[in-house]
C-alpha cells in the first residue's frame, strides 16, 4: 500500500454555508428544523483542521481513500473517516542492550534514532503500531550491528571497522540497516548514531588491563627503536670523530650502558671506573 494524496476543498468556502444552516435553527418549524438540522451535521462532520508538519489519513468503510497534507481548515466528504498522523521529526533514545561483539566478549551499546513518517499509508496499514515497530526493529538492528563487528582491534586484528574506533563508518551502517527495516511501516530514519559503547561490567577491567598492557608496550617499543638509534649515532660520531678506539668488547659494554640509561623508568647513578675495564 502507497501513500495517494487526497484532493480537499478550503473549508472557508462551506463555513457561510455552515452559518446559514444554523440560523435556519430559528426557523420553528419542525420539517425544516430536521433538515436544517441534517445539513448542518453533514456540512460540519467534513471540516478537518490539518496543522503543520501533520497529515489525516482518510478511509471510507475500510477501504484507504488518500492522505491530505495540505494544511489549514480543509473540508471533505463527511462519510470519511479520518485520522490524524504526526509528520514531525521523533527521537527514540534507545535502552542499553547487553550483546556479544564478534569475538564474544560482552559488550553494553545503545543508541539514539531521529526518524519520521515518510508514508502515512504504510505507516497505520502496512504494521500493526508504527511507533512499537521503529522500537523494536531498532534494538534488532543494534544487536545484529553490534554481532557483526568487533569491539576493538585488539580482539580481530584484521578488523577494517571496528565500534570503538570507526564510529562515523558504524553510524553510517546502522542508519542505512534500520532504514532497509523500517521502510515497510513508511518510516524515514534521518540519523542513528551509537550513544553509548562500553564493555560489560564483568571483564571490564580485565580489558581495561589488556589495553594498558597494549599501550605500555607500544611504549616500550618506541623508546627502545629510539634508544637504538642514539647508539648508533653516538658510536658513528665516535669513529667519524676518532674521539676514541673502541674494540668490540667496549663497544658492547658501551651499548649496554647506554641501553640502560636510555630505556630505564629511573634516572640512573652513574659509577666511575677509576680502573680498566678488564680489571
Amino acid at each position: 500500500m502507497i501513500e495517494k494524496n487526497l484532493a480537499s476543498r478550503s473549508g472557508y468556502e462551506v463555513l457561510p454555508l455552515a452559518l446559514l444552516l444554523f440560523l435556519g435553527f430559528l426557523v420553528d418549524t419542525p420539517v425544516v428544523g430536521v433538515l436544517v438540522s441534517l445539513g448542518y451535521i453533514i456540512v460540519t462532520t467534513g471540516l478537518v483542521i490539518v496543522n503543520p508538519k501533520e497529515a489525516v489519513v482518510t478511509t471510507f468503510f475500510g477501504e484507504y481513500v488518500g492522505t491530505i497534507r495540505t494544511t489549514g481548515l480543509r473540508w471533505v466528504n463527511p462519510l470519511y473517516r479520518k485520522k490524524k498522523i504526526s509528520l514531525r521529526a521523533r527521537n527514540l533514545n534507545g535502552q542499553t542492550l547487553k550483546v556479544n561483539d564478534k569475538m564474544g566478549n560482552p559488550i553494553e551499546i545503545a543508541a539514539v534514532v531521529v526518524w519520521q513518517v515518510a508514508d502515512t499509508a504504510k505507516a497505520l496499514f502496512e504494521v500493526d503500531d508504527y511507533t512499537l515497530f521503529v522500537q523494536i526493529q531498532s534494538e534488532a538492528a543494534v544487536r545484529h550491528l553490534a554481532s557483526t563487528c568487533a569491539y576493538d582491534t585488539m580482539e580481530d586484528e584484521d578488523a577494517t571497522v571496528t565500534l570503538r574506533d570507526s564510529t562515523g563508518q558504524i553510524n553510517v551502517l546502522l542508519e542505512k540497516e534500520l532504514n532497509e527495516r523500517l521502510a515497510r511501516a513508511g518510516v524515514d530514519v534521518i540519523e542513528a548514531r551509537i550513544s553509548h559503547l562500553a564493555y560489560a561490567p564483568e571483564i571490564a577491567g580485565a580489558m581495561l588491563q589488556r589495553q594498558q598492557a597494549t599501550a605500555v608496550v607500544s611504549a616500550r617499543k618506541q623508546i627502545v627503536e629510539g634508544a637504538v638509534g642514539m647508539v648508533e649515532m653516538a658510536l658513528a660520531r665516535l669513529a667519524e670523530k676518532d674521539v676514541v678506539a673502541l674494540d668490540e668488547e667496549r663497544k658492547a659494554a658501551m651499548v649496554s650502558n647506554l641501553l640502560v640509561v636510555l630505556c630505564g623508568e629511573k634516572s640512573v647513578n652513574p659509577v666511575v671506573n677509576a680502573g680498566t675495564l678488564y680489571s
